[in-house]
């Protein structure tokens, strides 16, 4: 590396990643949308419920903050949500519950970055999935979406560069 050079960074967050039936749910939804020119929907692959999102971190310190963020788990289910498109135009699926382990699982997981001396974001916590980008204007659908998601664990996520998609560092059970 050359003097003076910055340490190479992952871009980490914390999700609930849905299993096939619960995916396959929020895509039919999904698809019931209405949307303008120029939106960019979310590849189905890569819809997930954001717990926390850590920012760029030192590779070095990887195995650190993986390890750092394993603690006992409850496992909870979440019903449908509600569509909206936030400023910005970023449509969502709003969940319609947060369940008590919902809160306590992404509580705990800030208090864990905390204490990895990384940031934790200070704004109010609103469980949702990302569907679209660019979707100011979208149409969406009046019937809630109709589904059961029971999470069962979560995972520690690197953003890859040039929008490649994410890599599932560690996932916890």
């Amino acid at each position: 590396m050359r003097h003076g050079a910055a340490e190479p960074a992952a871009r980490l967050f914390v999700a609930c990643w849905p299993g096939p039936a619960t995916r396959r749910a929020i895509v039919d939804w999904r698809d019931l949308w209405r949307w303008p020119g120029g939106t960019r929907p979310v590849p189905d692959a890569q819809l997930h419920l954001t717990l926390h999102f850590i920012g760029a971190v030192p590779r070095a310190r990887v195995p650190e903050v993986a390890e750092g963020l394993q603690m006992r788990f409850e496992g909870f289910v979440v019903g449908g949500g509600s569509a909206e498109v936030w400023r910005g135009g970023v449509a969502v699926l709003r969940l319609a519950e947060e369940p008590p382990a919902l809160r306590a699982l992404h509580e705990a997981l800030g208090r864990a970055i905390d204490s990895l001396g990384l940031p934790v974001e200070r704004r109010r916590f609103t469980p949702h999935v990302t569907l679209a980008r660019h979707a100011a204007g979208a149409w969406a659908p009046q019937a809630p979406a109709a589904l059961t998601w029971p999470v069962r664990g979560y995972r520690l996520v690197e953003s890859l560069p040039q929008g490649r998609g994410y890599r599932a560092v560690r996932v916890y059970r």
